[in-house]
């Protein structure tokens, strides 16, 4: 996939003002507008106008879009960064509500796959609301792995974009306190009511709903309810067996390790992945992938150890080759 710059689609700065993207937009799209220019590849490039229009001149996709960062260049190959988007607060407006929607220009062709990729098929959508009540926002946070294992109370920032008197997008932050609950998974959401957009003449304030995503963690991996660990072995550990200590996310327990072990042997802790925080939603496990790690032999005496391992060994790892 490759990425596209917005900006020189529209041919404007990244400092631009809304008005100045919107007024690119207007020129241009007159200029190749399939029912106005004949040109073989008009009715690509009015395409990719609308969709470069789509994008910057809605500030929540302007400030993401930016915030992704500028190290790329278009039509360099790309894929969206883990969790891109999180710490935005979007307001859930459907993709054309901003800027040029239903604009005489812009006549659904769809949208690239690096759109797709980023905002996805429709944009950002909210529930259907009465008219002065407040629009339900939207946003994504990264919690920590261990947090879905106890529960925590977090303060998290949120940057909201805005568009400010000179006609540039900017961020705003705010802070909230939130309760993460116990089990919680990735992928789910969190309704905090109220908290959403201002309700027009006394009515009730939208939702804000958060979405669940795990920061990295340095040794576990998360799948859906299931947690990985790597767990590295000496080889007479591997070969003979033995008992070891093994990092969870809710603390450290003991684990068997058959004798005749090979790299890549899965065992499995029941119960110790991400608890269950409904009926629907049972405990998962952890799995403990083995890894063979070799001591080195820098020493005279471990190279003698090497030496004499292989003299009493008849082995050959090879010996599934062909021999032709």
């Amino acid at each position: 996939m490759e990425y596209k710059d917005y900006y020189k689609v529209l041919g404007v700065p990244k400092t631009a003002t809304q008005d100045e993207i919107k007024q690119a937009y207007r020129k241009l799209a007159r200029k190749y507008h399939p029912d106005l220019n004949k040109e073989a590849n008009a009715e690509e490039k009015f395409k990719e106008l609308g969709e470069a229009s789509e994008v910057l001149n809605d500030p929540e996709k302007r400030a993401a879009y930016d915030q992704m960062g500028s190290q790329w260049k278009d039509g360099q190959n790309f894929q969206p960064p883990p969790n891109w988007d999180a710490g935005f607060e979007f307001n859930g407006r459907g993709a054309g509500q901003e800027g040029f929607g239903g604009d005489q220009f812009q006549q659904g062709f769809g949208n690239s796959d690096f759109f797709e990729s980023l905002f996805g098929r429709q944009g950002r959508q909210s529930g259907r609301q009465a008219p002065a009540q407040g629009q339900d926002h939207h946003a994504k946070i990264l919690i920590n792995l261990e947090d879905c294992y106890r529960g925590a109370k977090r303060s998290i920032s949120l940057k909201i974009p805005t568009v400010d008197a000179t006609g540039h997008v900017v961020l705003i932050d705010r802070t909230l306190d939130v309760n993460i609950p116990k089990g919680i998974r990735a992928g789910q959401h969190l309704r905090l009511a109220g908290q959403g957009g201002e309700g027009a003449r006394n009515a009730a304030a939208g939702d804000l709903f958060l979405e669940i995503a795990f920061n990295p963690h340095s040794i576990f991996r998360v799948d859906d309810k299931d947690i990985y660990l790597t767990l590295p072995l000496a080889p007479w550990e591997a070969a003979l067996g033995a008992t070891v200590s093994v990092p969870t996310p809710d603390g450290s327990v003991s684990l068997t390790i058959p004798a005749h072990s090979k790299a890549g042997r899965k065992l499995r802790l029941k119960g110790k992945g991400i608890p269950s925080s409904s009926a629907n939603h049972p405990t998962g496990d952890q799995y403990v992938v083995l890894e063979i790690a070799l001591p080195p032999a820098n020493s005279e005496s471990e190279k003698e150890a090497y030496l004499a391992m292989a003299k009493a060994f008849d082995f050959n790892p090879r010996t599934h080759f062909p021999t032709h």
